[in-house]
């Protein structure tokens, strides 16, 4: 079983079985990880302890996950067993939802996984003040779709408060794609000053004295970190924190039977959302979540967006956004800002174009007239979403949704045929 723990500090020697299993985040910024802070999060502001943990807790369940490969080719190959220490100042504040938390990772990653809490001193490191006085809301901006028309809808219902938008940056590609629609929904929508916090933080290539981690790279936990830093923002003056998401691709009902190791992000499932926040507030963080698109298609927020701001504007701004789930285009010497198009973000956001009628300007790889055929064959997931339509939506696909009690099969069925409608146009 992969056992994983945090240091504060670097040690003078590390020696590679240590590196294997240690990862270090340190104020100074010279451990494992790329950060703007150190594990106080000092940078972002006073952020209560609690929210401080869970921050920790994602960290480690990311760093976790990146470095331990899965077994590609075993029957059941998207089940590892994680093993994780995370050091809090309180262990008794976290002792009591311990297994509940575990249960919830699996059900995010699909491993089986072991969570200890250590007592441990938080390193002195100075604290920002409070730069977003006035903000009413906190918005996850990814510079997807999905969170661009959530961001565009805050701004719009806010009307003359505003909101803090925050955006994580792993691929360092995105950055100017999530700046860019900032300005844009900015020049849309008459109102204050937007606060935009982009907060870049990954695990490095390398640990400190030369040794390289493991790498895998389907990392289903990755949002998690996006959350908890959302979170973290909104504890300081506990707003609610949005996480805009189309329902259907929250739900991700089985298009396949091995659907849940291939196609699967289970972040914005309502069930997922609800216990995180249940349990991170039993811990004592502020962990008021909401996604405002919980019962909409894809397609239905596009045509949200187009009655909002109209047809053109609407265009230019979900055509600027970034759906693509692959990042490997760089090294097959792809634009690494194009989209592959056959991948299930990429069918899903062609789709939703074609439903809400918002002509789409996106460059998709498959549609070059030299298109890398082999990167496309082994990115698409053309077939099994086919295979879905044709086939349609059946009962016992519901039926293993595990929807919170508020979310009822009616409701879930209908999202799901309406979403399932809007694909069918990708082969019409």
């Amino acid at each position: 079983m992969p056992a994983y723990t945090m240091r504060f500090r670097l040690p003078e020697k590390i020696s590679p079985g240590i590196a294997a299993s240690r990862f270090y985040w340190s104020p100074n910024d010279l451990g494992s990880f790329i950060s703007p802070f150190g594990p106080g999060l000092g940078l972002l502001g006073p952020v209560p302890e609690p929210n401080i943990e869970l921050v920790r807790l994602a960290v480690m369940v990311y760093a976790a996950d990146r470095s331990t490969p899965r077994r590609a080719g075993s029957s059941n190959w998207s089940c590892r067993d994680l093993d994780i220490e995370v050091p809090v100042q309180r262990p008794e504040r976290w002792e009591p939802v311990r297994e509940r938390l575990e249960a919830l990772l699996g059900f995010l990653s699909g491993d089986a996984w072991t969570l200890q809490f250590r007592q441990a001193t938080t390193p002195t490191e100075q604290v920002s003040a409070y730069r977003y006085g006035g903000a009413k809301r906190v918005v996850l901006a990814s510079g997807g779709a999905d969170s661009t028309i959530g961001a565009l809808m805050s701004r719009h219902g806010l009307r003359d408060a505003t909101h803090i938008l925050v955006s994580h940056v792993g691929a360092t590609n995105i950055a100017p794609v999530q700046r860019n629609i900032v300005q844009q929904i900015g020049a849309l929508i008459a109102g204050p000053e937007q606060f935009h916090r982009q907060i870049r933080f990954s695990r490095r290539q390398m640990q400190p004295g030369g040794f390289p981690f493991h790498n895998e790279y389907s990392t289903r936990t990755r949002s998690l970190l996006f959350l908890a830093l959302g979170l973290a923002v909104a504890s300081i003056e506990r707003l609610p924190l949005w996480i805009p998401e189309n329902g259907f691709a929250s739900l991700n009902p089985p298009m396949t039977s091995d659907q849940r190791g291939t196609l699967s992000t289970r972040t914005t499932h309502p069930l997922f959302l609800q216990q995180l926040s249940d349990l991170a507030t039993e811990a004592g963080a502020h962990a008021e979540i909401e996604n405002p698109f919980a019962l909409m298609t894809k397609g239905e927020m596009f045509g949200m967006a187009a009655d909002l701001v109209g047809l053109d504007a609407a265009s230019s701004l979900l055509s600027a956004t970034h759906s693509c789930a692959h990042t490997g285009h760089r090294s097959h010497r792809l634009p690494v800002s194009s989209h592959c198009g056959v991948c299930f973000g990429c069918l899903l956001r062609r789709a939703s174009f074609l439903a809400s009628g918002v002509p789409d300007r996106t460059n998709y790889l498959v549609n070059h007239e030299a298109r890398p055929e082999a990167y496309l064959r082994n990115k698409s997931v053309e077939a099994s979403i086919r295979h879905f339509v044709t086939r349609g939506l059946r009962p016992s696909d519901v039926s293993v949704l595990s929807l919170p009690p508020w979310y009822s099969t009616q409701d879930a069925y209908g999202l799901c045929k309406r979403g399932i409608t809007e694909l069918e146009l990708l082969f019409a």
